[in-house]
């Protein structure tokens, strides 16, 4: 589907297409979502299985995409009010009440983002700064191409940074106490 780019395009607008195709927007302009690899589908299911391991018997709940996720939804706001809407690979919510019949909204406490060709620049600046913005208090870009994770953790405002290569195995989840991630089995077919 071909967009009008003077046009500003809102949930509203997502809600009602039906061609088949995943969107995100950003400020109000639609980018269509490719279909991810099987390196990517076995990086992310490895990602989900070990979160929803650990988060078993707990009140947060891990999801994966496609899910939509309103990051600057304020109360009362309808569909054709919010213009930025994301679908993060994983992510997690403590905050079950963010969780309704259209996806999430508000900011989830994690986000994890696999690169892939056709999203790696709007995974490392687009989507960092929307994560930033909206609160997001731990979010991670992992490459499966160099086998590493970058993690970003929410300290007054800002990101603080660590990267992670396969070879320190087991990468600390820093809004968990005691949750690590064995990077060994996340990069294993990869």
């Amino acid at each position: 589907m071909a967009f009008p780019q003077e046009v500003h395009y809102t949930f509203g607008d997502l809600l009602s297409w039906n061609d088949g195709n995943r969107y995100e927007l950003y400020d109000g302009r639609p980018v269509a979502l490719a279909s991810p690899t099987a390196v990517h589908q076995q990086v992310s299911g490895e990602l989900f299985a070990q979160l929803h391991s650990y988060l078993t018997g707990k009140p947060c709940r891990a999801y994966y995409a496609p899910f939509d996720v309103r990051l600057f939804e304020k109360e009362g706001e309808a569909p054709e009010d919010i213009d930025t809407v994301v679908q993060p690979d994983l992510f997690v919510i403590c905050d079950r009440s963010k969780v309704d019949e259209h996806g999430v909204h508000g900011a989830p406490d994690l986000v994890i983002e696999i690169l892939s060709p056709s999203t790696a620049r709007q995974d490392k600046l687009v989507k960092f700064n929307l994560y930033l913005q909206a609160g997001v208090r731990e979010y991670w870009i992992v490459d499966p191409g160099d086998k590493t994770v970058q993690t970003f953790v929410l300290r007054n405002g800002q990101y603080v940074a660590e990267v992670f290569s396969e070879s320190e195995k087991r990468v600390p989840v820093h809004i968990f106490q005691d949750c690590r991630i064995d990077l060994s089995l996340v990069f294993q077919e990869a």
